[in-house]
């Protein structure tokens, strides 16, 4: 993912809930873009989480990650995600949208993409429906990467349109995979987030208030 008008460093304050969300979707991006490297893996192992179902699911990451090599995790998310000819799982909206790939959703998301000044990286082919760019986008929407920080209607338009469709029904299909060891717990994470993010954003569109207050007492430590 690139971004057309980004060209200097800037400082960007964002209130602590919005960073703490904005991380949480950055990790799902970046664990389903590609397999957890040398220098992630260790990391990951040492993340903590508290009593809610987002940290009992971050604790038991943590506990694969500390146990599980990187060539077991790269072959796991190969069989997932890309297999021979395909994985178990196609995680791209349009094809859980409407079955097949590069559909309607696809062409929605590139208009919109390009409202807000973004484009695929030249680098990168795989089409910008995929979980792990919409994860991306939207992280980077919350704490401003590309251009300022969007505001909770502009977030919640994004949210709605683009993955609140299919993301949930994705992350739940990653947990129960017959592939998924290590990435069970990040179907697990990416389940109960979105679900989190679907009700505050319903809440805030119904009395006007902040989503990060509904979810304050839900996330669990942050990633």
């Amino acid at each position: 993912m690139d971004d057309r008008r980004m060209n200097v460093a800037r400082e960007i304050r964002i209130a602590e809930e919005d960073r703490l969300r904005a991380d949480l979707y950055n990790f799902l991006g970046l664990v389903l873009a590609r397999p957890p490297d040398a220098a992630l893996l260790p990391q990951i192992a040492g993340l903590t989480g508290d009593d809610s179902e987002i940290g009992r699911a971050t604790i038991a990451l943590a506990k694969l990650a500390r146990r599980t090599g990187q060539a077991t995790v790269e072959a796991e998310y190969n069989r997932l995600f890309i297999g021979l000819g395909r994985g178990e799982l196609l995680p791209y909206a349009s094809y859980y949208l409407t079955g097949f790939l590069n559909e309607k959703p696809l062409a929605m998301l590139r208009r919109d993409m390009a409202a807000q000044g973004l484009a695929r990286a030249e680098n990168v082919f795989e089409p910008e429906d995929n979980i792990a760019s919409l994860m991306e986008m939207m992280g980077a929407l919350i704490s401003g990467q590309f251009s300022a920080p969007a505001d909770l209607a502009t977030q919640g338009d994004f949210f709605n349109r683009h993955i609140a469709p299919w993301a949930a029904h994705f992350f739940t299909d990653l947990e129960a995979a017959g592939n998924a060891v290590f990435y069970a717990p990040v179907g697990r994470i990416g389940r109960a987030f979105m679900e989190i993010e679907a009700e505050a954003f319903r809440m805030g569109a119904l009395q006007s208030s902040s989503p990060a207050d509904s979810r304050r007492d839900n996330r669990g430590e942050s990633l």
